[in-house]
């Protein structure tokens, strides 16, 4: 799947960057370069069979996962933010008016 230059030129733009020529296809050529050697071997390896892991370590350990009650609370932050606010009123901020 390697990229054209039309598609540098895409992700230049779309990231804000004013590519040169040169830069660009340079680019090209690095990014193209990562997908044969890295990317392609990774999507050629067959995981047909291969479980899901929850944490890479679990093959050579049992790792049971580290969940917490799931319960639905109010968390006491009100007080503590309005504590740092120059001006509050019935738990809310005091703002000063932007719009007319």
């Amino acid at each position: 799947m390697p990229l054209q230059p039309s598609d540098i030129q895409r992700i230049a733009r779309l990231a804000r960057l004013h590519l040169q020529e040169a830069e660009q296809l340079q680019m090209l050529e690095q990014i193209n370069a990562f997908f044969t050697q890295v990317v392609e071997p990774m999507r050629s390896v067959d995981t047909q069979d291969v479980e899901p892991l929850a944490h890479p370590l679990q093959l050579l350990q049992d790792m049971p996962l580290r969940l917490r009650e799931d319960v639905a609370r109010e968390p006491a932050l009100r007080e503590a933010a309005l504590a740092n606010a120059p001006a509050a009123q019935e738990g809310l901020f005091i703002v000063p008016r932007v719009v007319e």
